[in-house]
């Protein structure tokens, strides 16, 4: 496993207090884009299958994207410190089986880990650079390798 440096670990919080106090805009910024790149993303959700309002409207699109993007950037700031990946309110098997359950697959990680890098970037514009970009790249990939190791 790579090391997530204290460096990067300063960068991801730094950038993560900044956005946290927005994290339902945010996190739903983050969910479009990933339909935006992968419209067929939106079959996974059962919420979003009969909905006959807009993706920016759906109530419960929202609630779930603000978790996601929270459980995602707590997870990235405690990595360090933790040593290991470290999910709230659920576990890394609950959420091993839930991916599998619904197909996730190794490209729908990789959209997700743009739309997450964009999102951020979109985020906290003066502080972006392309050490902040690794430090989350970083945190993301160790978070999804958690996830895989509990989806087979």
């Amino acid at each position: 496993m790579n090391s997530f440096t204290e460096e990067q670990e300063a960068l991801v919080v730094k950038s993560w207090d900044s956005m946290k106090k927005n994290a339902g805009e945010w996190g739903l910024k983050f969910f479009l884009k990933i339909f935006e790149i992968a419209p067929s993303a939106k079959k996974m959700f059962s919420f979003l299958k009969d909905s006959n309002v807009s993706l920016e409207q759906n109530a419960k699109l929202k609630i779930h994207a603000k978790s996601v993007l929270v459980m995602t950037c707590e997870a990235a700031v405690q990595l360090r410190k933790a040593g290991k990946v470290v999910v709230r309110d659920s576990t890394l098997k609950k959420l091993g089986a839930t991916h599998f359950k619904y197909g996730v697959i190794d490209e729908h990680f990789e959209v997700t880990k743009y739309a997450l890098l964009e999102t951020i970037k979109e985020a906290v514009p003066d502080m972006w650079s392309v050490d902040m970009k690794n430090a989350w790249a970083e945190a993301y990939d160790q978070l999804v390798s958690a996830i895989k190791t509990e989806m087979k």
